[in-house]
């Protein structure tokens, strides 16, 4: 059922395949690989400041305490929302969760002192995310290749609450129109079409990010889903029920192709903001460091030649639509995009399970590296050839989490 043009945008579904299969992911996939990208500082000890938060079921390697098996935890029990289904399996649930949910932090020894001389790369702020405080003792690199994004046993009550409350919350959505809170498939978002396309083209686009972010976690959770768990092996893959009751029209009412539509659109968004960052990468004085300089030379060989390939397609999105009315609503409307988002990236510190967290955190501040990018565009051009680039800055945090985001 996806298939020809998206909304808002000249582009088609088929389009964006046939660029993005053959000639942009296996480049991509290959600097996701390297030393460079492959290690994300995160700081995944930061409270959920929304909420007292007990039910992390995920967190073994952490001082939370952990989800006890014989007990359903007070904060899902005591909650207040509301289940029809409650936690029926919880504590079994818990302790799968417990088991997949954790973060291997494990670093080679070489790799601890590349790590080190990272941090004197770090020096500038963002903009659309709550970074984490690098410098913070909590904050620590995670191999993302060692913890890939797949199904790690978070569902249920906890899992919907997130996502309910990024919707309900920061999707611009009016006080009158109602979302219930939908059960059963962790789904927390009807899709009211009759609202979404009387809105504004910037908050419509917002929605349409969001939603777009959660259909891809759900993709890879389905497509790396825990198949067989036995004592001589763990067998990883595709789980094609799972993804039809995300995706499926007829399961999901018509819902399911909208949604990775929404992907379509996520994907063209960030597309676009590594088109338009190509001069700050371009720059002789900018390098990949690791402390191997070959690889590094190689590495920035190989992103830039990503970068012109996405400069290269052919039908991207027109982000000039963008807070291009009155200049005065435009200025308050933009303000209100970035504290939405902020206010989204700061939800990630709610989510209970580690792996879940490192993923959920790392894709928010990619996609909010992309925006900083698309709203930083008079700056970016100029950004002198030689010496420090005052106006727009990117740190090293943002820049790998820019590029995996993108890789999801």
């Amino acid at each position: 059922q996806v298939t020809g043009y998206l909304d808002d945008c000249t582009c088609d579904v088929e389009t964006i395949d046939a660029f993005n299969n053959y000639k942009l992911f296996p480049r991509l996939n290959q600097l996701l690989e390297s030393d460079y990208f492959r290690y994300y500082k995160v700081n995944l000890q930061k409270p959920c400041p929304f909420w007292d938060d007990n039910s992390h079921c995920g967190m073994r390697d952490c001082a939370v305490q952990p989800c006890p098996s014989d007990e359903v935890p007070d904060g899902i029990r005591s909650g207040s929302y509301k289940y029809s289904e409650a936690a029926n399996n919880l504590a079994e649930e818990c302790e799968e969760a417990k088991r997949l949910g954790a973060v291997d932090d494990s670093l080679s020894k070489e790799t601890r002192q590349a790590v080190l001389q990272w941090a004197q790369h770090d020096d500038s702020s963002d903009s659309f995310c709550e970074a984490d405080d690098i410098h913070s003792p909590d904050a620590e690199y995670v191999d993302l290749l060692l913890n890939p994004e797949r199904y790690t046993g978070y569902k249920g009550p906890d899992a919907w609450k997130i996502w309910n409350s990024i919707y309900e919350e920061n999707c611009f959505k009016p006080q009158n129109v109602k979302r219930p809170l939908a059960s059963g498939r962790g789904e927390s978002c009807i899709y009211l079409t009759k609202w979404v396309s009387g809105v504004c083209v910037e908050k419509r686009a917002f929605y349409r990010l969001i939603s777009g972010l959660h259909a891809s976690i759900n993709i890879h959770l389905s497509a790396r889903y825990l198949l067989q768990d036995t004592w001589s092996e763990k067998k990883w893959g595709p789980n094609v029920t799972e993804f039809q009751q995300r995706f499926d029209e007829v399961l999901t009412s018509g819902e399911g192709p909208r949604r990775l539509k929404n992907l379509y659109f996520l994907y063209l968004i960030e597309l676009r903001a590594l088109s338009k960052v190509l001069p700050f990468f371009e720059r002789p004085g900018f390098q990949l460091y690791t402390g191997n300089k070959s690889q590094d030379a190689e590495m920035k060989h190989l992103l830039l030649e990503i970068l012109h390939l996405a400069k290269s397609f052919p039908l991207h999105f027109d982000e000039n639509s963008f807070f291009a009315g009155n200049k005065k609503e435009a200025a308050k409307l933009k303000e209100e995009f970035r504290l939405h988002f902020k206010n989204i990236s700061k939800i990630m510190d709610c989510v209970g399970c580690f792996k879940c967290r490192l993923w959920g955190k790392l894709q928010t501040q990619g996609l909010g590296t992309a925006l900083k990018i698309l709203f930083s565009e008079n700056l970016i051009e100029k950004i002198p050839e030689s010496g420090p680039s005052y106006g727009f800055q990117l740190t090293r945090q943002e820049i790998v989490a820019l590029f995996n985001a993108f890789g999801r």
